[in-house]
């Protein structure tokens, strides 16, 4: 552990050096008369009753219900004054590849009913036997069904699992417990009958309707499992089956109590007989993406565009996830055109674009379909789940990229959250503060979000992939105890908390469209590099805190490419203005000592390397977009075609992330400079040691699928 006592010694003394240097500015960035600007005109409330619109549809891709949230968002930005406000189409029919993604066909449904029925006598039945008796009719039998309804898509269409197709059964229900294994199913006759599972119904379908002859399945899912997803069994979650499986069905979804009663019932050795009618299915259709902008005013850089993202999709009522999201960049859109086109903000140099995509699969799409949007995007500040109130229980994130595209845009929203975070507690321990951002319907809680490093599940993994490069602003919710539940409702939507992330994101977006040459005077960029500073003391101080739980040799090894990615965030500011080069100086002059302690920590196994490890590996061209994507996994299908055996890496659990992550940025890395020990290191650096040997084979398993090559 010498070597990570040593990193204490340097970490300790550049902290002072930072503490004693670091200025901090109230606001940060932008003059105060444009925060005051956004902070006036941003409303929670408005962007809530928005909220409430789209909150109505049952926003499956490619669905009526997506067209008409689609068409709501469009009416509004028009409204709002925006240009190029358009509804973009892209054919989806399961065989156009856009990049990594494969299209799925568009779903819609019509009727989707699940019914318990029984055959017993009842007081109704005695009653209308009675009367047929007292008309004379005598000798008839009668047989009385009684039908208790379970589920309904036209009450509550989370109930009824995305890419269900029309089918009319009655069946039996047998119960297969999660329904994922073939031993779930030993000794059990589930052909021609519904089954009760604990997994998704995508997970299932292949064992159950595939192998073992099901009709059907009713699922009870607990998806997005957190501390609190025990305690209300009332809740139903959104459930989907597998797009591209070859064993059409449908599925129905339950909730824990209900599942709980049917799965006792079957115990006891009771028959339950269920009803079953679904009018859905999957068609050819479009990929609809929603676009608007605020052009720039340079005749040159408006060219260049800030986008602003979130996802349009998702089951009614789906209101943190992502209705949040799309009526906050809705509401930053309103903002900003209101302030600049009555000239209170200045018109910035760049075009600044709002997208409304179906999520990641959208995204791709139009990146790929429309490679111009690409070249043109020079930052995203992503929204998806930026609205939580208390009872969701809901923790805000500033999300950090991936080490593989270091930026300082990160940085620039984080240092608006830092002081809405000071701002709104000033307020909410004394009522008294400058700007507490709180809207008049809205809650006086503190914001208290977090600078998170980098995690998936969302478009920000679209745009932060190396075939695209663009780095993306992730403002997100998480934990959410009603995530993808019929619960997720407008009611549980804090209006105080959208004002406050449309600030973030508004500021952040504003100062990334303003940044040129011209635009950068001597205060502004002092104090931007006075932030980036700041921050990577925190980095420091995390890094050291990782290190004290590894050895010296996996501590030294992460040091080097933790140094290159510090390094790079300052010159990454070149993407948008000229840093002269004493700036640059300066930043990094009191932590010399601190940099030079690192790079000694460097290893020397890179001379050593034999073989595999030494080679150099290269991303290709195309296809381009991560392969884990939405819906459909590229490297999974085209390792089957070819023989390859899944790689470990896929399932390795790191300390600090999982093999999907790994793999994201062993692709990412892959940029013809590094071999695979370099590669190796850097994801080290991000999710903790990785196995040397894993990140080969991986790499090789990406080769034979076509995806990368070595540089010979």
């Amino acid at each position: 552990m010498k070597r990570c006592t040593r990193l204490v010694m340097a970490l300790t003394g550049a902290g002072v050096a930072f503490a004693s240097t670091a200025k901090a500015q109230k606001p940060p960035l932008l003059p105060e008369k444009d925060v005051a600007a956004l902070a006036n005109e941003l409303s929670g409330e408005t962007a809530k009753r928005n909220l409430e619109g789209i909150a109505r549809f049952h926003r499956q891709r490619g669905s009526q219900g997506f067209h008409e949230a689609a068409e709501l968002v469009a009416e509004r930005a028009r409204a709002y004054g925006l240009s190029e406000v358009a509804i973009l189409q892209f054919p989806a029919d399961g065989k156009i590849f856009y990049g990594t993604q494969r299209s799925r066909p568009a779903w819609d449904a019509e009727v989707g009913e699940l019914s318990q029925i029984s055959f017993e006598s009842s007081r109704l039945c005695r009653d209308e036997l009675e009367e047929l008796h007292k008309k004379g009719i005598v000798g008839v039998a009668m047989v009385c069904l009684n039908v208790n309804l379970l589920a309904s898509y036209e009450a509550m269409p989370i109930g009824l699992a995305e890419d269900s197709e029309s089918a009319e059964v009655t069946a039996d229900l047998a119960d297969v417990g999660e329904g994922t294994k073939e031993s779930d199913y030993a000794g059990k006759d589930v052909k021609a009958k519904i089954v009760l599972a604990s997994a998704q119904p995508e997970a299932v379908q292949d064992l159950a309707v595939g192998k073992f002859g099901a009709v059907g399945i009713v699922s009870y899912a607990q998806n997005q499992k957190t501390a609190w997803w025990g305690e209300d069994e009332n809740l139903i979650r959104w459930g989907h089956l597998e797009t591209f499986s070859e064993h059409k069905t449908f599925g129905f979804m339950v909730s824990l109590r209900a599942a709980r009663a049917m799965k006792e019932r079957l115990a006891r050795g009771e028959k339950i007989r269920l009803h079953a009618v679904v009018k859905a299915g999957k068609h050819p259709g479009n990929y609809e993406v929603v676009t608007a902008t605020i052009p720039g005013a340079d005749a040159k850089l408006k060219e260049e565009e800030i986008a602003f993202s979130c996802h349009l999709d998702h089951q009614r009522p789906g209101a943190n996830d992502n209705a949040t999201g799309c009526v906050t960049i809705l509401e930053v859109a309103r903002t900003l055109q209101k302030l600049i086109s009555e000239g209170t903000l200045a018109r910035p140099a760049r075009t600044i674009r709002f997208i409304w995509p179906p999520e990641i699969e959208g995204t791709i799409t139009l990146l790929n379909a429309k490679p111009e949007f690409a070249k043109r995007v020079k930052a995203v500040v992503h929204m998806d789940m930026v609205g939580g109130g208390p009872e969701t229980k809901a923790v805000f994130h500033i999300t950090r990229g991936p080490m593989s595209l270091p930026s300082f845009v990160h940085d620039v929203a984080w240092a608006f959250a830092e002081w809405v975070n000071e701002e709104s507690y000033k307020f909410a321990a004394t009522g008294k503060a400058d700007y507490p951002m709180v809207a008049p319907e809205g809650g006086k809680e503190p914001l208290r979000a977090e600078y998170s490093p980098f995690t998936m599940g969302s478009d920000h993994d679209v745009y932060q992939d190396s075939s695209f490069g663009i780095p993306a602003i992730y403002l997100n919710d998480w934990p959410d105890r009603y995530i993808h539940t019929n619960f997720d409702t407008a009611a549980n939507i804090d209006p105080t908390k959208l004002k406050r992330a449309a600030f973030i994101g508004a500021a952040s977006g504003y100062f990334l469209a303003l940044m040129t040459d011209a635009e950068m005077p001597k205060d502004r960029l002092p104090n931007l590099i006075s932030i980036l500073s700041e921050h990577r003391l925190t980095s420091y101080e995390s890094l050291l805190h990782r290190c004290a739980s590894l050895n010296a040799y996996d501590c030294g090894e992460m040091t080097r490419p933790f140094v290159d990615l510090e390094v790079a965030k300052v010159d990454s500011i070149k993407r948008f203005a000229e840093v002269p080069p004493n700036w640059r100086q300066m930043e990094w002059s009191h932590a010399h000592a601190l940099e030079m302690q690192l790079l000694s920590g460097r290893s020397l196994r890179t001379e050593l390397l034999m073989g595999d490890f030494r080679n150099i590996w290269k991303r290709k061209a195309e296809p381009r977009g991560p392969l884990a994507v939405f819906g459909y996994d590229y490297f999974a299908e085209h390792a089957k075609t070819v023989g390859v055996v899944t790689p470990k890496l896929l399932s390795y659990e790191g300390l600090w992330g999982a093999g999907e992550e790994c793999a994201y940025e062993v692709l990412n890395f892959a940029d013809g400079k590094r071999n695979a020990q370099e590669i190796r290191d850097a994801v080290s650096a991000e999710y903790g040691p990785v196995p040397l040997e894993m990140v080969v084979e991986y790499l090789k398993a990406l080769e034979k699928i076509g995806v990368v090559e070595q540089v010979k």
